[in-house]
């Protein structure tokens, strides 16, 4: 009776577990939309939005933390679309992992919200491989800060990707040297329910889940509004 106790349970957290990790996954679309719905609203303090409007592509990663007792260590899970060849709408988002870096935290606090701009095919055509390190293979910069600004700076014209931070409401320019962004196999798999490569995802072979529609409006508020 014990053994088939054992097993009856053990069987029933197997059948939850996938139900477990697929509503993790959920929230965190939810979060990387607040994350935008926060961009949006920003003070004149905020990423340009003259930026926002040329990005190719952008990685959203709500909640990078610093890893206790290990000096150094971050790591989050997040996100990363990028705009239909067309140049109207957003592809499915992409699962990713960041690790590794000099992630900030210069503005205090031991976890904050990362935002990647991609300015070009160059800065996309990184993303589109399974990993890769920023710095190593990926031109990255911190990015200038002031809604109004122009995007004619020297960061926009050199840069691949623009990197930029947001801990306790307060978005700052960071720089991202040396971390490994790679695909995360696992969130992509609980969100399409198939194997898939970020290639696949990003360049809008894949469609998106009810999960990312949230997301994917505040995409386009973001990237279409223009300053006054």
């Amino acid at each position: 009776m014990k053994v088939w106790a054992i097993v009856a349970v053990s069987t029933g957290l197997a059948s939850l577990a996938p139900a477990m990790m697929a509503k993790d996954t959920d929230e965190r679309l939810t979060s990387a939309a607040d994350v935008l719905t926060d961009m949006m609203h920003a003070s004149d303090k905020g990423i340009p939005q003259d930026l926002i409007n040329k990005s190719q592509c952008m990685v959203i990663v709500p909640g990078i933390k610093k890893a206790a007792f290990i000096i150094g260590a971050k790591y989050g899970r997040g996100f990363m679309i990028c705009r239909q060849a067309s140049g109207i709408g957003w592809s499915a988002p992409a699962a990713v992992r960041v690790e590794g870096g000099s992630v900030g935290f210069q503005i205090g606090g031991t976890e904050e919200d990362v935002i990647l701009l991609v300015m070009n095919r160059g800065g996309m055509n990184q993303l589109l491989k399974d990993q890769f390190t920023l710095g190593a293979e990926g031109n990255v910069s911190a990015g200038p800060l002031g809604r109004n600004a122009t995007a004619e700076t020297d960061a926009m014209m050199h840069a691949e990707m623009l990197s930029y931070s947001r801990a306790r409401g307060v978005f700052a320019g960071i720089s991202l040297q040396g971390a490994t962004l790679r695909r995360d196999e696992v969130a992509d798999l609980e969100m399409y329910g198939r194997k898939l490569t970020n290639r696949d995802i990003l360049n809008g072979e894949v469609k998106a889940t009810p999960a990312a529609a949230q997301l994917e409006t505040m995409l386009d508020k973001a990237s279409m509004r223009r300053s006054h």
